[in-house]
Order: structure tokens, then C-alpha cells, then sequence
């Protein structure tokens, strides 16, 4: 497989192209191995050149350039979920293929998705362009829900009749998965604390890289990670055998539980984390509370938020978040965390554990916008963040009782 021709030929002449993918008999491993990790690799840089050496434009407080260790943590983190979103939607997309009078096939479903990203990734260069690059980008990235609409009936079997609505479920179910994965991803690249486990992932995710030189504890959580990975997908493959429509769904939402490090765990009723966003916080009365929950089966995901400002130009946000299904991830990157302090001029940040509890802090010295956020039972994470200060961020959290939110689990 050319991976440049196919790259083009999949943007520029998608219904031809999807012919040809159909009647191919490559391997999943191998279409990750020649095809994803190229692409996936390409955007991950174009995002570490985006971050770190272009910057970010912020309101009120000019260009964030990242740094180069926690751009290059962010950048692995991506590579990585990229792939596993890959495996995710793919699973998700089999699963679902009956339900739309489609025929199940993984390794069709596999190439489906791999290809259909190519749009994403290729757009996520333009991205680095200053101004108008995030525009082009978005843009390319949407032209693959035009790849996508031509390949599914192609790929999966499903009468032309019932592709909007298969493809409308897809799309559903792949926000929700990079939603969960990218809200996990910002807290935990903020302060760099996934770096090692990313890299580590890439050796260990059940039988992508069976060869791997990389050696893992096997007492470690990421050798228990990779563990679930082949024993999802052992079930997998029984399932399909098993001809079970049941059956397979189970496994599918079991390999995306052990896809993103999860147990299937329900987060808790946004009732149980209400009590923990005060009238006040920080000195000041909340003005506003909103509760969410939600996700796909999983995957659930519960929060509680609060609004507050004093009425004269100071405000704070605070978050009280379980990541249910999610947790695993969450856990992971907590045994795989790294610890640093950055300072200049303008800004002050840090990442750190205490008393078991991951911490990550960031100040914007000139604005006093502070955030400040804290992982507990390797599962809730509470956030904070305003123009008060990182002191009173901190004291306001700590006036919370921490303590009964980790016994929550």
C-alpha cells in the first residue's frame, strides 16, 4: 500500500477509492502500522508545532507558547488516542452494522475508519498556519463526513437508504469518545503527567505490536492495561464467531472500556456531587449551577459546576468531575506521572503529587488567572479556576471535603 497515493486518492476521488479499499484483505495491524501511525504521527507534530513554536492566542493575555516538555506530552498523548480512537469507532461501527442492515466485519470497519480520518489528519497541518489555519483545518476535518457517507455501504454492507442515519450514530458516538478522551487529555497534558504512560501504551495495546522490545512491570498498571487490551480482544473474535448480536455488542463495549484503561465503571449520580459545589467559594456567592451526565454505555462520564463572582470584576468557575468509564485512563496516568515546575515573567506552573492526589497549578502572573486542579481515588478530578489567585483557588478548594468525595467510589 502506497500510503501517499491512498491519502490522496481517498480526498480527492473518495467513491473510486472506497472500491478498491473493499475488495483489499490487509490486516488491521497493518493498516495501523503503514497507514495510521504515519498520519496520526504527521498530526501530532503539526499540533506540537502549533503549540509550542506558533503559540496559542489568548484573550486578554496575548500568545501561550507551551513548553517544549509538555508540548511534546501533549503530542504523544494524541498520537496515541488517535490510534485507540481508531480501534474504538472501529469496534463501535461493526457492533452497530447490523442494526442498519449492514454486515459485520471488523476488518472492514477498521479500514473505514482508518481511512475516513485521513481527512482529519491531513487538516490538522494546515493547522499550524497563524490566523486562518484552525479554519482549513476544521474544514478538511468536516469533508470526512463526506468520506465517511460514501464509505459505509461499500465497506459495512448497509443499504444506501439507512447511511445517514448509521453515520449520524457514529458521529454521535465518536464526539462522546473524543470528548471523554480530549477532556482527560487537557487535564493530564497540562502538567505533562502522561508522557510516560503514552509511550509505554504504544508497546503494550493487544497485538498491534506483538514484537515490541518495550519491557513493562508486569506488576505496573500498564501491564494490567495491556492485558485487558488482548483479553478484549479475544472476546472480540469469540463473539464474532459466535454469530450473537448480543454477544458482540457486549465485546465491543468491553474492548472500548479496556481501549480507554476503563471497567465499565457508572460514574455517580450528579445528586452525590451537588453538596460539593458551596454557595461560596473563594469569597464569593455562586451565581449560577449546572449538572451533566451522560456518555455512551461505558463511557458515562457525571459532573457538577459552579458559577461565582463577586459583582465587581472577579470570577471562579468550579468543577467537581468522575470520570467514570474513563477511570482507568484517569489511574493510569497517574502512576505514569511526571513532576516539574516551569516559571518566567508571565506565567508559573507545576505539576506534583501529594498524599497520592495528582495537583497541577498554573498562574497568569499579570491577569491573576489562576487554574488549579486536583485528581482523586485516580477518578474525580476537581478544577478550579478565576481571576482570584492560585492562594485563594487553592483555599477554596481545600474548604471542600475531599476526603468524602474519593469515598464516593
Amino acid at each position: 500500500m502506497n500510503i501517499v497515493e491512498r491519502a490522496k486518492n481517498i480526498l480527492l476521488s473518495p467513491a473510486t477509492e472506497w472500491d478498491k479499499v473493499a475488495a483489499e484483505t490487509t490486516a488491521p495491524k497493518d493498516i495501523v502500522i503503514g497507514y495510521v501511525i504515519p498520519l496520526a504521527g504527521l498530526a501530532a507534530v503539526a499540533h506540537f508545532v502549533s503549540m509550542v513554536v506558533i503559540g496559542t492566542r489568548m484573550p486578554f493575555v496575548g500568545t501561550y507558547h507551551m513548553g517544549a516538555v509538555w508540548g511534546l506530552v501533549a503530542a504523544v498523548y494524541q498520537f496515541v488516542m488517535a490510534i485507540v480512537g481508531v480501534f474504538v469507532i472501529a469496534f463501535i461501527t461493526d457492533a452497530l452494522a447490523p442494526s442498519f442492515g449492514g454486515t459485520k466485519d471488523m476488518n472492514q470497519a477498521v479500514k473505514l475508519t482508518a481511512y475516513t480520518f485521513t481527512a482529519s489528519w491531513i487538516g490538522s497541518v494546515f493547522g499550524i498556519i497563524p490566523f486562518i489555519g484552525w479554519l482549513i483545518a476544521l474544514l478538511v476535518g468536516l469533508y470526512g463526513l463526506y468520506i465517511l457517507y460514501l464509505g459505509l455501504p461499500k465497506l459495512m454492507k448497509n443499504p444506501a437508504d439507512k447511511t445517514i442515519v448509521y453515520e449520524i450514530v457514529l458521529i454521535i458516538v465518536a464526539i462522546v469518545v473524543f470528548v471523554v478522551i480530549g477532556a482527560i487529555g487537557s487535564v493530564l497534558t497540562a502538567g505533562g503527567m502522561i508522557g510516560a504512560g503514552a509511550m509505554g501504551g504504544l508497546g503494550g495495546m493487544g497485538g498491534m505490536s506483538r514484537h515490541s522490545e518495550v519491557t513493562i512491570d508486569p506488576n505496573s498498571p500498564m501491564a494490567k492495561y495491556s492485558k485487558n487490551l488482548e483479553e478484549a480482544s479475544r472476546q472480540m473474535e469469540a463473539a464474532q464467531k459466535s454469530g450473537d448480536s448480543s454477544k458482540q455488542m457486549a465485546a465491543a463495549m468491553g474492548a472500548l472500556n479496556a481501549a480507554v484503561g476503563g471497567k465499565g465503571v457508572d460514574p455517580v449520580q450528579t445528586d452525590a456531587l451537588k453538596p460539593f459545589i458551596p454557595d461560596t467559594f473563594a469569597g464569593m456567592p455562586r451565581k449560577d449551577m449546572s449538572t451533566e451526565r451522560g456518555g455512551v454505555q461505558g463511557l458515562m462520564t457525571a459532573k457538577a459546576r459552579g458559577v461565582y463572582n463577586d459583582g465587581a470584576g472577579k470570577s471562579a468557575t468550579l468543577e467537581v468531575a468522575d470520570s467514570g468509564g474513563a477511570a482507568g485512563l484517569v489511574g493510569l496516568a497517574g502512576w505514569a506521572g511526571l513532576q516539574a515546575e516551569k516559571e518566567d515573567s508571565n506565567h508559573k506552573e507545576s505539576t506534583r503529587k501529594e498524599n497520592g492526589r495528582l495537583i497541577h497549578e498554573r498562574l497568569d502572573k499579570h491577569s491573576n488567572y489562576g487554574e488549579f486542579t486536583l485528581v482523586l481515588a485516580d477518578r474525580f478530578i476537581v478544577t478550579a479556576k478565576g481571576n482570584v489567585g492560585l492562594d485563594a483557588l487553592k483555599a477554596g478548594v481545600g474548604s471542600i471535603d475531599l476526603g468524602k468525595i474519593e469515598s464516593l467510589k
